[in-house]
């Protein structure tokens, strides 16, 4: 198993991944509880979804650790599940049947993609400041999504959006979330944002704002809602716009996954002359539970940036990883308990893992207008839109732009000029 895991040539041991695997679960598990509650507002069943949720994260996660080696964890993506909830069945009105046959299709396509190494020579190729910016973009997304579903901020005529109500019981509850996972974090707790939903959905109780469970151990949620469902809605994704989602989740997924991939392994040490060792086998895992995540019935999963917290602690090897997948089959046991849980309670977990990835805005060279302009309307346009592709294709186009302005053409990559082309097309003709 060490042999295996190269424990020796990474320094590490038995109970440094122990403590790193369950220290990123503990950081990664409100995702059983955000997820559910995220794309049940598409129509999907929560209980199903709750269990795909799980079983997606256990068998991407240990893909993860027993192909790549990497100490890194695999969940439905933040981005993603609101892209397809928000975006997707609530702003283009497409069934959550069709649009989960379209993460489907796309997984199997991202599996081609990981096969012929496309996704990686891709990844190689795009400007660093891009990927920074593409990274903070979802994360100022993700936290606008949480201040929403908190109550914290509304909808207004005049002003677009605007404070809510903070004396209504649910928004102050939700306030009191956001606070106490602010201090869990800020003191270096580790499962801070964890500790800080299960105190809060206490407090919620106490005060008769959350229903108390009947029981804590129950059976696991049937898949029936959800299992295989892909399979009967294949011959409806051959339109316009069903193509369009599917492309859009193409783009999204594969640079949510590529900027988390570049940070994690960055910060694990792994990363050698801005390549980094098996990166092929990791993109096929990741995309091997895009596939498999769609057919059990959960968005695109993807590569989870509280990897970073077990990282932090000495995880650097694929054994994190299985300690990760045990912790989430244990998890399965415990649904009636995360079932009360509500979106109040979650806002503060969107509102903190944005924060953590709106990070990455401090590595973009922000002394260089050609790439401060592409930058920042790649980061400040996904929140104002509600769409991850909107931000990242602005952001291709400009990019470019402001290159062979500056008369630099020869320093952009071919492939760069292929992906602005394409996002022209799609402004012009999806959009």
């Amino acid at each position: 198993m060490k042999n295996f895991f190269k424990f020796a040539e990474r320094g590490t041991s038995y109970k440094t991944e122990t403590l790193a695997g369950i220290t990123t679960f503990l950081s990664i598990a409100y995702i059983l509880v955000v997820n559910p509650i995220i794309l049940s507002q598409s129509g999907m069943d929560h209980g199903a979804v709750f269990t795909a949720t799980a079983l997606t994260a256990i068998i991407g996660t240990l893909l993860m650790g027993l192909l790549a080696n990497f100490p890194i964890a695999i969940a439905p993506s933040m981005g993603l599940n609101s892209f397809f909830t928000f975006s997707v069945c609530i702003g283009m009105g497409i069934d959550w049947q069709v649009t989960l046959t379209g993460v489907f299709v796309a997984g199997i396509i991202f599996m081609l993609l990981s096969l012929m190494k496309i996704r990686e020579k891709i990844i190689n190729i795009i400007p660093i400041d891009l990927k920074y910016a593409i990274a903070s973009g979802i994360g100022f997304f993700i936290t606008f999504i949480g201040l929403k579903n908190g109550g914290i901020i509304i909808g207004n005529a005049d002003t677009f959006v605007s404070i809510g109500d903070l004396t209504s019981p649910m928004t102050l509850l939700a306030i009191i979330g956001l606070i106490i996972t602010i201090i869990m974090l800020v003191r270096g707790i580790n499962g801070g944002i964890f500790y800080a939903m299960v105190i809060t959905t206490g407090i919620g109780m106490i005060f008769g704002l959350i229903e108390v469970p009947s029981s804590i151990i129950g059976s696991i949620p049937s898949l029936e809602p959800t299992f295989g469902v892909v399979f009967g809605h294949l011959d409806e994704i051959f339109n316009v716009q069903t193509l369009t989602v599917i492309f859009t989740f193409l783009i999204v997924a594969f640079f949510d996954t590529a900027g988390a991939l570049i940070g994690l392994t960055s910060q694990a040490g792994m990363m050698k002359g801005n390549k980094i060792p098996n990166i092929g086998k990791g993109l096929l895992a990741d995309s091997a539970a895009g596939v498999i995540g769609a057919i059990l019935g959960t968005s695109t999963p993807a590569t989870s940036v509280e990897s970073s917290a077990g990282i932090a602690v000495g995880g650097k090897t694929g054994f994190t990883s299985v300690v990760i997948a045990a912790c989430f089959v244990v998890a399965l046991f415990f649904s009636p308990l995360v079932n009360v849980i509500s979106v109040e309670v979650t806002s503060a977990a969107l509102i903190i893992v944005g924060a953590l990835m709106a990070m990455e805005i401090r590595k973009i060279d922000w002394t260089k207008l050609e790439i401060v302009i592409p930058s920042f309307l790649t980061i400040i346009m996904m929140p104002l839109t509600s769409s991850v592709a909107i931000g990242i294709g602005l952001g291709f186009i400009l990019y470019p732009i402001c290159l062979v302005a500056q008369k630099r053409y020869k320093e952009i990559h071919p492939i760069m000029y292929v992906l602005c082309l394409l996002f022209i097309l799609y402004f012009a003709f999806i959009v």
